[in-house]
């Protein structure tokens, strides 16, 4: 599986319906990553068998000298277009700032690069000519195949081991990797 069928199951969904007017927002060095595509995905691979839908759209931009206001008027924004939908626009610049313990991010990829599980760590963004890109540190065969697997920096994260068990009760299908 390649970025083109990614493209294809995201397009016709919510995710491809708020793609542009994130992008309309010209936030920083942007992706759409998290829940939001990995949920859609294996909902479009396992059907009905899956009990995951989209929660919030996590979006992550870096911006070194952006204050918190930023991340709210983008939220309100985008609320106001789909307010049926939930927003959740981060900093990745700012990130530790505000959330005790958290590191310092380099940039959005490394930010998302840091995010809890590989499938979730995939993002996707409309350039300025409105075409689709994709950030997938891990490649894109574990969300493909329906893998559960932390990121290295967190194989001993009780917070990964947490989500994936909620995973795993919402889409029995999934199957988890231990460390």
């Amino acid at each position: 599986m390649n970025s083109d069928h990614l493209q294809s199951i995201l397009a016709d969904s919510p995710v491809g319906t708020v793609l542009p007017a994130i992008a309309q927002l010209n936030l920083p060095d942007w992706w759409l990553a998290g829940g939001a595509v990995r949920n859609t995905v294996w909902r479009a691979i396992f059907g009905e068998d899956c009990g995951l839908v989209i929660n919030d759209f996590d979006i992550a931009f870096f911006d070194a000298v952006g204050e918190r206001s930023q991340e709210l008027a983008a939220k309100s924004s985008l609320t106001l277009q789909f307010p049926n939908y939930q927003f959740d626009v981060k900093n990745q610049a700012s990130f530790a700032r505000w959330r005790t313990g958290r590191q310092t991010f380099t940039s959005t990829e490394d930010g998302i690069t840091n995010w809890l599980h590989t499938a979730t760590a995939t993002g996707v963004r409309l350039d300025a000519q409105m075409q689709w890109e994709f950030f997938t540190p891990y490649g894109l065969d574990d969300l493909f195949n329906g893998i559960i697997r932390p990121t290295p920096a967190h194989i001993d994260n009780p917070d990964a081991d947490n989500k994936a068990a909620g995973f795993l009760q919402r889409c029995p299908r999934l199957q988890l990797v231990e460390k």
